[in-house]
């Protein structure tokens, strides 16, 4: 099983919609994905704690393995995910590991 793990800090206004609309927004949009071949897990958080060290989304999913991890990746709906965050995001964190 392969763990992926990615944390996002959004910018205060981009692509005309406000940091909390733009979250909401990536928060369905991966959500949506959960469902794909391979997936075993997936879920999206906003941060509570609001501190300087915080990130203000995480990512927690797991995959069968490897393979399915790619196949996740090259997916045309999570390319286009990937495209609108790197528009709207200042920072991005992600580990992958394999248990």
């Amino acid at each position: 099983m392969v763990k992926h793990i990615v944390f996002w800090r959004f910018k205060i206004n981009a692509a005309e919609q406000t940091k909390q609309q733009n979250m909401d927004q990536v928060k369905r949009q991966l959500e949506a994905l959960k469902d794909l071949p391979g997936v075993i897990t997936a879920e999206v958080g906003f941060d509570m704690l609001n501190v300087d060290a915080s990130c203000d989304l995480a990512l927690y999913s797991a995959f069968e393995n490897q393979a399915a991890l790619d196949a996740y990746q090259q997916h045309p709906d999570h390319v286009a995910i990937k495209a609108f965050l790197g528009d709207v995001t200042e920072e991005r964190y992600v580990v992958d590991y394999v248990v």
